[in-house]
């Protein structure tokens, strides 16, 4: 039914006056509109949730194991988090509102970024209130329980996607860089794993850059804006097969959610930028990072995330890497070393002497680089 009156709506705007709108059936138009409309959500909401989460005394307390690091972040101490609400109002609003929902992929995106920001903010509310399990614990969500909804929500929506297209080919290949065809067809249980990681391992790449101001949300800013480019071009038949790219129609309209995260970063960013004055915390950084993957997964370029994301994948990395060294030289030698002065690796370069807005503004440029470097791929195939 609601196909049909949309149908409808669409001839009777044709013979209007108002047939200028049908600009809006553009998918290029539809990005533009949606940086614009999930900015102007942010900026005109922001000083109203922002107002709400210091009344809920909602306060980021930031905690290191290392005097030198506390005495580096104390300025933050009270600056209100859970700010994403703002970035998933504004992504979720302006892809209904301008996004093809008769796209599959589409209404997917919506159930991702909802589900996924769900999690980081039960994480967020539990360790900013006394509620956990009546003990006054603050720690949030366990490691396992955070990881448990995560594999779950991303499984669910590999799934989904996986039957969805699995008829075709294209949507189900493993394309890398530099090379035309798909290296593997992705029977589903692989889909499913390699689509999970992907998702998963995103969300949580994002979730550990967020730590200094505007850090995540600009490398955010690049990384969608080159999906939204991926996106434009996989998703238009003329377009892909001029660069020799694999076509996948329905995969287009990713732009538009790519578009709708570019312009709430953006929005995000006015108020994040250094000094703060709202952080995104979990509730943000596992939406972001969840629905990017998402989109990776959607339109085939996991691997392609990898270089494009490269400063969140570093972040992620150092992380591993210290505790894994940490781990096993404790073990070997009796006491641990650590490969870093402290991660993730943001920190390690505020301990080398670096103020804040030098890493931040660095870590930016050297995501642009990748940026531009993997964006160069498409034409080097």
């Amino acid at each position: 039914m609601f196909y049909v009156l949309t149908k409808y709506f669409e001839a009777a705007l044709e013979r209007s006056p108002f047939g200028y709108l049908r600009v809006f059936h553009f998918v290029g138009f539809q990005c533009a509109a949606a940086v614009l409309l999930s900015f102007l959500v942010v900026m005109l909401l922001a000083d109203r949730v922002i107002g709400w989460l210091r009344r809920q005394k909602i306060g980021d307390n930031p905690n290191f194991d290392e005097a030198t690091m506390n005495a580096l972040m104390n300025t933050k101490k009270g600056t209100p988090t859970m700010g994403g609400l703002l970035v998933i109002g504004a992504i979720a609003g302006t892809i209904f509102l301008l996004g093809d929902l008769h796209n599959f992929y589409v209404s997917l995106s919506i159930v991702c970024v909802l589900l996924m920001g769900g999690i980081g903010m039960m994480d967020d509310w539990l360790k900013l209130t006394a509620l956990r399990r009546g003990s006054g614990s603050r720690q949030g969500l366990s490691g396992r329980e955070k990881m448990a909804f995560q594999i779950g929500v991303a499984l669910m929506i590999c799934a989904f996607t996986w039957y969805y297209g699995h008829n075709i080919p294209v949507a189900r290949g493993l394309f890398v860089p530099f090379y035309k065809p798909a290296i593997l067809d992705l029977p589903l249980p692989l889909y499913l794993l390699f689509g999970t990681l992907v998702i998963v391992g995103a969300s949580n790449a994002v979730n550990l850059t967020d730590g200094l101001d505007g850090l995540a949300s600009g490398c955010m800013i690049i990384t969608a804006s080159s999906f939204v480019v991926l996106s434009l071009i996989i998703g238009d038949a003329r377009r892909s097969a001029d660069l020799l790219y694999h076509f996948l129609g329905a995969g287009g309209q990713m732009a538009v959610v790519s578009s709708a995260i570019v312009g709430a970063c953006m929005g995000f960013l006015w108020f994040n930028c250094n000094p703060a004055r709202v952080f995104m915390g979990d509730t943000g950084s596992l939406a972001l990072g969840g629905l990017i993957g998402y989109v990776a997964v959607v339109i085939r370029q996991e691997i392609l995330l990898i270089v494009i994301g490269g400063v969140f994948v570093a972040e992620a990395l150092s992380v591993m890497l210290q505790v894994s060294y940490f781990k096993y030289t404790r073990k070997r030698f009796g006491e641990g070393r650590r490969i870093f002065l402290m991660s993730p690796l943001h920190h390690h370069f505020q301990k080398k002497g670096w103020n804040e807005t030098q890493v931040v503004v660095r870590f930016w440029l050297v995501g642009a680089l990748l940026a531009a470097a993997a964006l160069a791929t498409i034409k080097l195939r």
